[in-house]
């Protein structure tokens, strides 16, 4: 793909998160969002065949960029860092915006499967990164997990519930390390799996 397609396919994923997180899928329109990227609606279709398929791109981006770095060995410590540091951004972040996405009921059968697979990726990832082999347990605790943050997130973004939306970054983030941290601590595997 040359340079000025792939500016052009990363101006359409940007505008479309942003329609897809404030507007909702169902509302939001490929010429809304071809509009908002300043380009022919046409490109949507080059690019990612369909209204559809370019929010499986928009969703597949935040899986990327909210992902824990492969490991060869379980790092609960590590694994909840990554995860706490891109939610604890400000609400006008891409962070907040990417997290977003995942929150919004789209009214679409097709958009809200690509939005549970996605969930479901996230907690299986974040289950291995803490426990080495995804587990029922660990799968549940992580899908808690990603509860807790998206729902912190939504508190702090469309509701701003105060003092949680104006709280200090490291206030959210140490709040949430301790909620997180004792989440997968009392996991019994892994429990098994650390040492006396």
């Amino acid at each position: 793909m040359s340079k000025d397609a792939e500016a052009t396919r990363l101006l359409l994923v940007q505008a479309a998160r942003r329609r897809f997180a404030f507007d909702g899928y169902r509302a939001t329109t490929v010429r809304d969002i071809a509009a908002d990227a300043g380009v022919n609606v046409a490109l949507i279709n080059r690019y990612f065949v369909s209204k559809e398929g370019l929010f499986r791109a928009c969703l597949d981006r935040v899986v990327r960029d909210l992902d824990t770095e492969e490991s060869t060995t379980p790092d609960l410590e590590r694994a909840l860092r990554n995860l706490i540091a891109h939610v604890v951004q400000s609400p006008t972040d891409e962070d907040s915006i990417q997290l977003m996405l995942l929150l919004r009921s789209s009214g679409d059968d097709g958009a809200d499967a690509v939005r549970r697979e996605t969930l479901r990726h996230y907690a299986e990832r974040l289950a291995r990164v803490v426990g080495g082999e995804v587990t029922d347990d660990l799968l549940v605790r992580g899908e808690i997990a990603l509860a807790v943050v998206l729902g912190m997130t939504m508190l702090r973004t469309s509701t701003q519930v105060e003092p949680l939306a104006s709280a200090e970054d490291t206030v959210v983030a140490g709040a949430l390390e301790d909620a997180l941290s004792g989440l997968f601590a009392a996991s019994p595997s892994r429990r098994g799996s650390v040492g006396p």
